[in-house]
């Protein structure tokens, strides 16, 4: 059967513009939340996000397709591009309908519908169109990449909120598998706008403290919700012979993934997240002995971390490094996951696990890394993600 790696890596996040600049604030633990600016937001209980800081689409983008995009799209392109780039990858030079892209998203969309019908009718939030929304996403994350690359072959969206951008890469392997010789995948978000804010916000999840060090602390005794960010993290995906013949540089393979679904509440039934572990470590042929460090979703809410603290526990009975860097960035949807996965395939690649940032007092009874990074031979990695509604995703990747 094919094997599917990653070659290339383009990442926009809070804490860093570019893989480099993100990766260098990861393994420090430089914490990326701040008050938001992106919109007033002193009428709202919660006024912390995680922003990608000094963005201008003019630096990196035409400016023709400037008025025709909202920012979502912007960071989707740009992160695109440099995982292309990174790559060593030009798609002019590929067949057309070998090359395809598959990425996530969830909420996306509300910023460029809030901003439409404003300017057609004057009106604000509370008159969006969720159609229009999920339409314009759905365009922005299969059809911009395509046009601006030319790829004309397989392509969707995932809509699994924070699990989309496991969920997205493990359809592009399959893709691979089927003989498709690159995919852009991954995930993207953009929703720090009124309407995007109003629909977390209504989940009653989000941290209201006002102290960017103390407002997002998975698995502390200080838990007290997750905090919003905004960011894209794509991936190239080629199949390992090719990656091979070609002379790509090979950050990682993507050896094996689950997904699952919780039981309805009260039913009884435990959270499905042990389960979609299990499967991803059987789809790797591999064991939990095998997993040198896990990138655990991290809710920053008491009982979801609780769930997930018991089990990674069932699963791996000898204590396993566990970081959740997202700490630092917020939880960025479907770009979270994505952006973990690539965080752990730079973790692959240099041999350190990122902390955990502002994490003092840990209640789980894991071997969380916080404080500073740890340097370690590393061979796999699992990323463990989980979105809103009872999506359970994990994937393991190796290294080369």
């Amino acid at each position: 059967m094919s094997r599917a790696v990653v070659t290339g890596v383009g990442i926009a996040a809070p804490t860093g513009l570019g893989t480099a600049a993100y990766w260098a604030a990861t393994v420090k633990g430089e914490n990326g939340i701040g008050p938001i600016t992106r919109f007033d937001a002193s009428g709202y209980p919660a006024r912390l996000a995680g922003e990608v800081p000094g963005f201008d689409p003019l630096d990196h983008l035409p400016s023709r397709l400037i008025p025709q995009t909202d920012r979502l799209t912007q960071l989707a392109l740009v992160a695109a591009d440099w995982s292309l780039a990174d790559a060593g990858v030009q798609p002019k030079t590929l067949p057309e309908f070998g090359m395809g892209v598959i990425t996530a998203s969830s909420s996306g969309g509300f910023e460029f519908g809030q901003r439409e019908l404003e300017k057609l009718w004057g009106k604000g939030p509370e008159h969006v169109s969720a159609y229009q929304s999920f339409a314009w996403f759905y365009a922005v994350n299969t059809g911009q990449i395509s046009i601006r690359h030319g790829m004309r072959g397989p392509s969707g969206v995932l809509v699994t909120e924070q699990a989309g951008g496991l969920d997205a890469v493990a359809q592009a392997r399959r893709q691979i598998r089927r003989g498709v010789g690159l995919l852009v995948t991954g995930g993207a978000d953009a929703s720090l706008c009124p309407w995007g804010w109003v629909a977390q916000l209504a989940r009653g999840q989000v941290s209201t403290r006002t102290d960017p060090d103390r407002s997002y602390l998975p698995f502390d005794a200080e838990a007290s919700g997750y905090v919003p960010g905004e960011g894209a993290a794509l991936l190239v995906l080629e199949e390992a012979e090719s990656a091979r013949r070609n002379g790509r540089r090979v950050y990682g393979e993507i050896a094996g993934y689950g997904a699952t679904f919780d039981p309805r509440p009260g039913s009884g039934r435990p959270p499905g997240l042990r389960r979609a572990m299990e499967i991803a470590l059987a789809d790797a042929e591999m064991a939990p002995a095998d997993i040198d460090v896990i990138f655990a979703d991290g809710a920053g809410l008491p009982e979801p971390d609780r769930q997930e603290a018991e089990a990674i526990q069932a699963v791996f009975t000898a204590p396993v490094p566990v970081t959740v860097p997202k700490a630092a960035t917020g939880r960025l949807y479907s770009g979270g996951s994505a952006l973990d996965l690539a965080t752990a395939l730079l973790s692959l690649a240099e041999g350190v696990i990122p902390p955990t940032p502002n994490v003092t007092d840990p209640v789980c009874d894991l071997e969380l890394v916080t404080g500073r990074a740890r340097t370690a031979p590393l061979r796999a990695a699992l990323v463990l993600a989980r979105g809103h509604g009872g999506f359970n995703s994990a994937m393991v990747v190796r290294a080369p």
